[in-house]
């Protein structure tokens, strides 16, 4: 039976009796993605301590996930994906939106609870989320397509379709681009990362094709001082009721 919110809105859980809230309700994949290892196990530290504050410095950031919580707020849950140490998430919930936190490095995980103890955070792979069909009101997803090669993003937009319910939103952000940068040393650690910039046309299309609905399309410069001087894009679609 679905829950009431307090606002008397029906809501949709991602649990199972016995379960959190967040729990992942698909076993096989919170297994493999328990097993997965991330660049970003390295630095998890290093990089709650430089990003934790950032949306302090990013206005445009700020004003869109003001947005987005209009649109969810008192509908139910929404996961912010490759979470990291859960700057987003939190900053969400202080907009009063019911969040959790979803990312596939341990440590990075690690960090989040430490830093944000009253919110949920989950170990998972976005291109096998282990969460239920049609179980979230919204997904958020901040730079987190950053190290996906091209070719996964129809699965990774064919997965969050799936987990979002109808009429469930999405906010996306990526750097816009046609290359991929790669570095062998981040935050004072040797860590090979590839980080990837999309065409925004080509993330809008890619959206659409996993079955969601285009609302609001965004490009920006970037803050100088503040950020990697590259050009920004905000994709905020949303998934037919049916």
């Amino acid at each position: 039976m679905a829950a009431e919110s307090q606002e008397g809105v029906p809501t949709r859980s991602l649990a199972k009796p016995g379960q959190r809230p967040c729990a992942p309700s698909r076993r096989g994949d919170a297994a493999s993605a328990g097993s997965h290892k991330s660049p970003y196990d390295a630095v998890a530290r290093e990089y709650a301590e430089k990003f934790s504050d950032e949306m302090s410095k990013k206005p445009k950031d700020r004003d869109m996930l003001a947005r987005f919580a209009r649109e969810v707020q008192g509908r139910g849950l929404v996961c912010d994906m490759g979470c990291g140490p859960g700057q987003t998430a939190i900053h969400l919930s202080g907009l009063g939106v019911k969040v959790c936190g979803l990312d596939i490095s341990h440590p990075m995980l690690v960090e989040a609870r430490r830093l944000h103890r009253h919110l949920e955070f989950v170990q998972g792979d976005m291109l096998s989320l282990p969460l239920a069909d049609n179980s979230l009101a919204g997904i958020i997803a901040f730079y987190a397509i950053v190290h996906f090669p091209p070719e996964t993003l129809a699965r990774a937009f064919r997965e969050m379709a799936r987990a979002l319910s109808p009429d469930g939103w999405l906010l996306l952000t990526f750097h816009i681009g046609n290359e991929t940068i790669h570095v062998e040393e981040f935050l004072g650690k040797r860590v090979p990362m590839d980080f990837v910039f999309f065409p925004t046309q080509a993330v809008a299309r890619a959206i659409q094709a996993a079955g969601l609905a285009l609302e609001q399309v965004i490009e920006r410069d970037p803050y100088p001082g503040v950020e990697y001087q590259s050009r920004r894009a905000y994709v905020l679609a949303r998934k037919h009721g049916t």
